[in-house]
């Protein structure tokens, strides 16, 4: 029989065989390509394609099972030959590092001489070629092509991809681990011994066993084998060795074979390929230049390099330059030897016997101007020995939180809180400056800025200090925040004022050449002057500008400062203006100056932070005396005066509403009675109780009233509200209102006579799941409620834990929950949290690339990594919270907490915010969450429509479950719906493609499972990789795997943990933070299962079982919606949840709309924009609409809304939003010109409503506007 060819499944093929579970799923997914008959050598060869490794084991166990159930009698063996689908995109040393090792166990069984030759050569892969590198030629030129053939036919086979080899000799090697005399023995006797099978084989090393690396030294044919002593492996952490010269890495240019370099690790990345092997992915710099290298290394593997492979390490390495065709740039790869080295890099030390201090520092939190990192220099400023430095970005107090993080409460080290403030000569008097009018105010911004210090003596200047910059900011600011020195006057008690730079009113009157008795005026305002290294103002040499025209003038207008401290008593400080923290570092500035449009970005003055000698130095032509006064003594001098102080406050201080206490008492108190009768249940009582004295005893209330109220207020409104997090948790939070989540047990009750019944039996369960029941004693069919989550949960095992009290409000209505909290509490006391926003990787990156693009400069990807990285993190502006609102007690004042803002300085929005970001003032006012989401917004409007409550919906109806099984409860197929196997399209939680695969693999049977998959979906490394391995082995199901994080604790204390103990263990599980040996060990002692704590061990992030419940309930009534009322559910959802909805793609029928659903669909994904990718997600929710029977209406400009669709004779109209072009602004337009009466014309239509001339062209097109005229004029002409 000749070679047939099949390219069918296995099992498709050998449908009659029948194997057991493990091995069929090991082959099933196998293509036979093809079978051929061997008459010669009396073999079947069965030759397969596989897309992952088929082990040798596997292969003989399938091999068996063919031969002894399918062929029990036949005279011939059976052979399958294994060919590898790789991936387009990778190289062909990428399918060699991850196939490898089992090439090498087949070349050891078919040709165990070329399996020992690979072992002891050097093999590189670059793009079709295949180097082997011998140690020592010891066979014919015939055994040599005949190898070359054999490597090349296992490649190219194997691959399917054309190969070449080539074998080269006489290498000079390094010894290393490999013993050069026996591999020679190895060599000699595989020529003259059969081959063997591998059971009478002697072992071969293993590769990861140092001992069998395989290097050898080469030597010359003739002369005697001498082997080399050992190279020194002294922290070696990868490979074999990194002997060789060192090179820099900026010499690095081009393919130039085998290097050693030594360097810091800037980013370290992994990535799995496949499931038996990692890339690590690391960039090095030496500081000349940076490169990538990558190394492949086994999965049980990583975690021992990367214990000693660290960004921030020094490293020597030891690869081969080649061109990666991926990154398109030179890197490293066959990395040979890893080494860890002592850091070389030069430090700087100031060796001053009295250290100076800076007066002068701008750090990261200046807008787009300094890059010093506020940890980086603390730590350099204490390295050096010095006592103090001072913070003094521009205009802002935003690094003060972060500042008072990087040292610890009782360190010595002091910072000094200031700021370069933007100041202005308004000549009005301390009272006039507070009480301006608008137009004074408005003279004011309209006044020249000067640069001018404040740093802050003690408590009163700090909080002076908050009360400036928040005038400046609110007040004064006209591109920058301006601060009038009346101001300055009126809130002078507690800072200390100082000249600042060049840009100060000081430098500017002497450039100016000012009279005299004008500078003095000016000096007086100041407690001390301050000058500059020269150099830090050669730009006013530069400049045609000034009159300065040498490093002469400029240390003349340093003299002239030092003149006027000497005659007006003020003290003179030197400082640095620092902006980046070592000299190298002013190319990451120099990238941000470019970014802003400075044409000089080029020329940065060196403003970096200086020693005491290097200032010394700086300002040696003053003389030694008069330098020294300066620079060290004059700056400590004030530094002394300073007092240590905090910027924030430690303490907590809640809004205060009196009774809080004694009204959520009898709130939760009336509730109870009135669900659960006049004698409560114990269970009911006990669990309020407890979690009542918890609540009230830590001072935790009022945080329940405040929420209670806004809810209540919410509901009032017409609004559900949905919680967040684990409130849900506490049967307080359900008892008053704030949550619908009721986490006791399952149980029964009885709406008539109030019987109760808890469920023993259905731990985890949520109630509505336990069967119908009949009350005993009434009859009444009973309710069914609870959903089994503890306490502890939310606010602690000790009950001692802050609680976070998230909800979500309907879109509609949160802006007014907004403006109920300061009717709460008050005008003045209520604030949006602040945010900043700073320079993101990527955006730093693309200033890098357009720095480089202008110059025509190209560097390496990992270079321009380096350089990004020092721009990162940079302050580009500022923001507000989603739904954040900062509360200040009524007796204390914003100031005293943080200055306050518009958010991104925007001065014509209402909106005031903190100006610190809110996580930095979290600790002791207190943040209300009062964040917006579309599910209660859609509910309101369902509820509209159907008037139907969505409170009567049952959430165990049969129905709705089954839209979570397939989709014949809408009425459809798979088909009609481009191949959707579930109804749960559109439905909140449940509607992405990654959860519906979810529910397909682990099969939901109930409401319980819905809350479980919803937990699922929302951890990390919860679901992939995890509880779906589990159920997929047979270990698991959906009702057992860990799928909330409560699920850990009450599992463990059902195993009879003691309770703190699996408290404990919950808490670091769902943080990412893995298991303690002890715990391990008591969980094994208490017969906990070993996949459980496995589990356990892979979890990143967990979410709290409450938060799922009440998303799931939310989700629930809008599937019910769907299920029931489907056209009123696609009208609401249309208007709410749409992002991307199209007129023109999606409203003209069925076939059109599937249509343009397969042009975006024929793009790969990666090549769909984000776009492309919303447009999909509504257009499938249209076909699902079409196919259950629905249609649009066309659009009616007198009858259509702006935003909200419209059913209209049983059909859907869309808004007038939808019409391409069209913005919600001109919809709403049109919608208010059409309550007008009727267009004469078009040119009328455009008039009226503003609508621009290509969406009218469009709106003609679609009919929209009838047979109306283009113009007036034209339509008299018709009526004469």
């Amino acid at each position: 029989m000749g070679r047939v060819y099949i390219m069918k499944k296995f099992f498709e093929v050998f449908s009659e065989l029948n194997v057991y579970d493990k091995l069929r799923k090991q082959v099933e997914n196998l293509i036979i390509k093809s079978v051929e008959f061997s008459e010669r050598q009396k073999k079947l060869i069965i030759i397969v394609q596989s897309n992952k490794i088929l082990s040798h084991k596997t292969q003989e166990e399938i091999t068996k099972q063919i031969k002894s159930k399918l062929f029990p009698s036949a005279d011939f063996s059976i052979h399958i030959d294994v060919r590898y689908v790789i991936p387009a995109d990778w190289t062909l040393e990428e399918a060699w590092t991850e196939y490898k090792d089992h090439l090498m166990e087949d070349l050891q069984k078919n040709n165990l001489l070329i399996n020992l030759i690979l072992r002891a050569s050097d093999i590189i892969v670059r793009e079709n070629r295949v180097l082997i590198d011998m140690p020592q030629k010891t066979f014919t030129d015939k055994q040599y092509a005949e190898y070359k053939t054999c490597v090349e036919d296992l490649f190219s086979k194997k691959f399917d991809r054309k190969t070449i080899c080539e074998l080269t000799f006489n290498k000079k090697y390094e010894a290393v681990h490999i013993n050069e005399q026996r591999y020679l023995v190895d060599v000699a006797e595989a020529h003259s011994r059969p081959r063997v099978k591998p059971s009478d084989q002697k072992p071969v090393a293993k590769k990861d066993n140092p001992a069998s690396a395989s290097n050898s030294v080469a030597t010359k044919p003739k002369e005697a084998y001498k082997p080399r002593a050992k190279m020194d492996l002294t922290n070696m952490i990868y490979g074999r060795n990194c002997e060789g010269k060192v090179i820099k890495i900026a010499d690095i240019i081009d393919e130039i074979g085998e290097v050693v370099i030594e360097g810091e690790v800037l980013n370290l990345e992994t990535r799995e390929i496949r499931a038996s092997k990692t890339i690590i992915f690391c960039d090095i710099t030496d500081y000349t230049d940076t490169i990538t290298f990558k190394i492949f290394v086994e999965n049980d593997e990583v975690g021992n390099i990367l214990t000693d492979l660290k960004k921030g390490g020094f490293y020597k390495v030891k690869g081969s330059a080649i061109y990666d065709k991926y990154d398109k740039e030179i890197s490293l790869a066959s990395v040979k030897g890893i080494k860890l080295i002592k850091e070389f890099k030069t430090k700087r030390m100031d060796n001053a016997p009295k250290k100076r201090v800076e007066l002068h520092m701008h750090t990261k939190m200046s807008d787009m101007d300094s890059v010093v990192d506020i940890k980086g220099i603390i730590k350099r400023a204490k390295e050096w020995g010095m006592s103090a430095i001072a913070i003094t970005d521009h205009g802002c107090l935003q690094a003060f939180p972060i500042a008072n993080h990087a040292i610890e409460k009782d360190d010595p080290f002091k910072i000094i809180y200031g700021v370069e403030a933007y100041f202005v000569d308004d000549n009005l008097g301390d009272e006039l400056a507070e009480e301006a009018n608008t137009e004074q105010e408005e003279q004011i911004k309209k006044l020249k800025s000067y640069h001018g210090i404040i740093l802050v003596k003690n408590e009163v200047g700090r909080i002076n200090l908050n009360k400036l910059v928040s005038a400046a900011h609110l007040k004064y600011y006209s591109r920058r925040p301006k601060l009038p020195k009346s101001l300055i006057s009126k809130y002078r008690e507690g800072l200390i004022i100082g000249s600042a730079c060049e840009a100060g009113e000081i430098f500017a009157a002497i450039l100016e050449e000012k009279d005299e008795n004008d500078i003095a005026k000016l000096v007086e305002f100041y407690d001390y002057l301050e000058i500059q290294p020269i150099l830090n103002n050669e730009f006013l040499v530069r400049s045609e500008k000034y009159k300065a025209s040498s490093l002469e003038d400029l240390r003349n207008y340093n003299r002239k400062i030092i003149e006027l401290g000497e005659k007006y008593n003020k003290r003179v400080v030197a400082t640095c203006d620092v902006h980046f923290i070592d000299p190298e570092d002013e190319i990451y500035r120099r990238i941000l100056m470019d970014y802003k449009g400075f044409k000089d970005a080029d020329l940065q003055p060196p403003l970096y932070f200086r020693t005491t000698n290097e200032m010394l130095e700086e300002f040696s032509y003053l003389g030694e005396e008069k330098a020294y006064e300066i620079v060290v003594e004059n700056t400590n001098q004030i530094a002394d005066e300073i007092e240590k102080i905090s910027p924030v406050l430690p303490d907590k201080c809640p809004p205060i509403i009196e009774d809080s206490d004694k009204e959520l008492r009898k709130i939760c108190y009336d509730k109870a009675h009135e669900i659960y009768g006049p004698d409560l249940p114990e269970q009911v009582t006990a669990r309020l109780e407890r979690e009542l004295n918890s609540i009230i005893n830590n001072g935790y209330a009022v945080m329940y009233i405040i929420a209670q109220k806004l809810v209540w207020d919410s509901n009032d409104h017409g609004y559900l509200v949905g919680s967040r997090g684990s409130v849900g948790s506490s049967f307080a939070a359900t008892m008053a209102g704030i949550t619908e989540v009721n986490p006791l047990a399952a149980h029964y009750i009885c709406p008539e006579c109030f019987y109760t019944e808890f469920q023993s039996n259905a731990a985890g369960i949520s109630g509505c799941d336990i069967p119908d029941k009949a009350c005993p004693k009434c009859g009444a069919a009973l309710n069914k409620e609870g959903h089994d989550i503890p306490f502890e949960t939310f606010l602690g095992f000790y009950g001692d834990k802050e609680p976070d009290i998230d909800l979500n409000f309907s879109g509609e209505y949160q802006s007014k929950a907004h403006k109920y909290v300061e009717v709460l509490f008050g005008e003045g006391k209520a604030f949006r949290a602040g945010t900043i926003g700073t320079v993101a990787d990527k955006t730093a990156l693309m200033y890098v690339f357009k720095y480089l693009e202008k110059r025509e400069m190209t560097k390496r990807k990992a270079e321009m990594r380096r350089i990004a990285a020092g721009c990162t993190g940079v302050k580009r502006t500022t923001g507000q919270h989603p739904g954040g609102i900062i509360v200040v007690p009524h007796d204390r004042d914003i100031y005293e907490f943080c200055a306050i803002q518009h958010p991104a300085n925007d001065v014509k929005t209402p909106i005031i915010t903190t100006h610190y970001e809110y996580h930095s003032i979290d600790h002791n006012l207190l943040k209300l969450d009062i964040l917006g989401h579309d599910d209660p917004t859609i509910i309101r409007r369902l509820e509209d429509l159907t008037g139907i409550s969505s409170s009567t919906i049952k959430l165990d109806d049969k129905e709705v479950m089954k839209l979570f099984h397939g989709t014949e409860v809408l009425g459809i197929t798979p088909d009609d719906i481009s191949g959707i196997k579930l109804g749960s399209l559109g439905v909140p939680e449940f509607g992405t493609d990654f959860v519906i695969q979810m529910l397909i693999d682990a099969k939901p049977q109930n409401f319980s499972d819905l809350v479980r998959i919803s937990g699922l979906s929302h951890g990390t490394d919860v679901w992939l990789g995890n509880a779906q391995t589990l159920i997929e082995d047979g270990k698991g199901t959906i009702s057992t795997v860990i799928c909330t994080r409560d699920d850990i604790m009450t599992y463990l204390i059902s195993m009879d943990l003691e309770a703190g103990m699996a408290f404990s263990i919950m808490e670091s599980v769902r943080k990412g933070k893995g298991l303690k040996p002890d715990w391990e060990k008591a969980m094994i002692e208490k017969n906990v299962p070993d996949w459980y704590i496995w589990s356990c061990k892979k979890i990143k992030y967990m979410f709290p079982k409450a938060h799922a419940a009440a998303y799931v309930m939310m989700a629930w009534r809008i599937a019910w919606y769907k299920v029931f009322y489907p056209l009123e559910y696609y009208t609401a959802f249309f208007s709410i949840r749409a992002s991307s909805f199209n007129y023109e793609l999606m409203c003209f029928g069925k076939e059109k709309l599937e249509n343009n659903m397969k042009g975006i669909m024929g793009i790969s994904k990666e090549k769909q924009t984000a776009k492309d990718q919303d447009l999909l997600k509504d257009m499938r929710i249209v076909q699902e609409m079409y196919a259950r029977g629905f249609e649009f209406k066309e659009i009616d400009i007198f009858k259509a809304s702006d935003v909200d669709f419209k059913i209209i004779d049983g059909k859907i109209m869309p808004s007038l939003g939808t019409i391409d072009g069209m913005g919600d602004k001109a919809a709403a337009l049109v919608v208010e010109a059409a309550k007008d009466g009727p267009f004469l014309s078009k040119d009328d239509f455009k008039k009226r409503t503003k609508v621009t001339q290509t969406v009218i062209d469009k709106m003609s097109e679609f009919g929209m506007l009838g047979d109306i005229p283009e113009s007036n004029q034209l339509s008299l002409i018709d009526i004469m």
